[in-house]
């Protein structure tokens, strides 16, 4: 069996600096177990996918900034019946963050959020009052890597909000409070493989930072959270990444009651890193799954 493990033109758009290097060290445990893979990047013209009878997304960075182009390779994959992890009904569901639309709806937790069509004006100093904070999150809702993400206070908010409306000529966006939590206690991830429980960590942004990514500086502090914590993540994965290869569940406690920011599905960072038995994990749940 041919594999691919997905991944993207590096064109210097981001910092991938710990991405790459969880790909190449993913990569060579996975050739060490006897797997015929290798990695190729998603949107190369040149590749015949007939070739490949499993493609393993791992980090198609750039895919929310050629979302169209992105969707036309998930359906040619379909087409060429080549068998993608995650599966491409749930990547395109995953892909657009009005998912929390539909996980709010079945009864699970997330923080806040309205959202705001293409087109639509917006005042953000009305949601101020609707949140019953000073401060807002305000994101796109085809985005990472924290892009066009801003955080709106009282002294910012004309020029965001100025900003924002240009932003809405094209693409939705979605407002939330934000947090105190995450600067005081960080953001919590979970890792599932195949739905079963791996690790978990909590992100801390830099001092003056509101990001938690590594790219912006943030830090990463491996956690043993109780069984109570885990299982209330693990219903997120139950419930909306059946059949996944991966899952990393995203979110902050607030007055005790776990509140999910995002479930990532397509390309999260998986701080394999962290213990040696990531990988075996990982490579068990990837077995599975074949």
């Amino acid at each position: 069996m041919n594999i691919a493990l997905i991944t993207y033109l590096d064109k210097g758009a981001y910092d991938t600096t710990t991405v790459e290097s969880e790909d190449d060290k993913l990569l060579n445990f996975l050739k060490e177990n006897g797997l015929n893979i290798e990695e190729v990047i998603w949107n190369d013209a040149n590749i015949n996918w007939e070739n490949y009878s499993l493609a393993i997304l791992k980090s198609p960075w750039d895919y929310f900034d050629l979302i169209e182009d992105f969707y036309h390779w998930l359906n040619l994959l379909e087409s060429k019946r080549v068998k993608l992890l995650n599966p491409t009904e749930v990547v395109k569901w995953n892909s657009n963050k009005q998912y929390l639309r539909e996980i709010e709806n079945s009864g699970l937790k997330i923080i806040p959020s309205v959202f705001i069509n293409q087109q639509e004006k917006v005042n953000l100093k009305s949601f101020f009052n609707k949140f019953n904070t000073d401060k807002l999150i305000v994101k796109p809702c085809i985005s990472g890597g924290a892009k066009n993400t801003f955080k709106v206070t009282i002294e910012n908010v004309e020029e965001v909000n100025h900003k924002l409306n240009q932003l809405l000529q094209d693409e939705d966006f979605i407002i939330q409070p934000f947090l105190p939590e995450i600067l005081e206690s960080g953001e919590w991830s979970f890792i599932f493989f195949n739905g079963a429980y791996s690790h978990s960590l909590i992100k801390q942004a830099k001092h003056g930072d509101f990001r938690v990514q590594p790219a912006h500086g943030g830090t990463v502090h491996p956690q043993q959270p109780d069984e109570k914590l885990i299982a209330v993540a693990k219903q997120y994965v139950t419930s909306f990444a059946k059949n996944c290869l991966y899952a990393r569940v995203d979110g902050t406690v607030v007055n005790g009651e776990f509140l999910l920011m995002e479930l990532e599905l397509i390309e999260p960072f998986l701080f394999l890193n962290t213990d040696p038995q990531n990988y075996e994990r990982y490579y068990k749940a990837l077995q599975e799954l074949i």
